[in-house]
């Protein structure tokens, strides 16, 4: 399975208009290659790199097995099963790195899963992530790079 962007490639620097210095939209994501069984998906954002530790962006669950992108801002548009963010507030919170860390890695985890819902509503991503545990038949990382100026 492959996650892919047409807004930056792995490795990349994310457009600032993804990020808190421009208008914070999700960006667009794509994905290919997913095994025949999978039910749904589960995508989670994260920052390793956040000087508290770990610090989570955005969780989405219970995306239909049949769909293979989010479009730009689809955070923002609705119809998606969204947790909050360590931000605290639901759906997609921006990379927004302290001015003068050194480029943060920002992962965008698709995770393929063998039920079409997952149990509950998960409150965060951190809740989501343990939701999905044992259900994960497949997954893909595109990670990208920000630096705030």
């Amino acid at each position: 399975m492959q996650l892919t962007s047409t807004a930056f490639a792995a490795g990349d620097k994310i457009p600032d208009e993804y990020t808190c210095d421009g208008a914070g939209r999700s960006p667009p994501l794509a994905w290919n290659g997913a095994p025949v069984d999978v039910q749904s998906y589960a995508l989670i954002v994260e920052d390793p790199d956040a000087p508290n530790g770990t610090f989570r962006h955005w969780g989405v669950y219970d995306i239909p097995a049949g769909t293979h992108k989010l479009a730009e801002g689809a955070s923002q548009n609705g119809g998606l099963a969204q947790t909050k963010n360590d931000f605290g507030k639901a759906g997609y919170g921006p990379p927004c790195p302290p001015k003068g860390d050194p480029p943060h890695h920002y992962h965008f985890r698709l995770l393929a899963l063998d039920v079409a819902r997952l149990p509950g509503s998960p409150g965060d991503v951190k809740t989501l992530l343990d939701a999905t545990d044992g259900h994960v038949v497949d997954n893909s990382e595109l990670i990208a790079l920000y630096a705030r100026r």
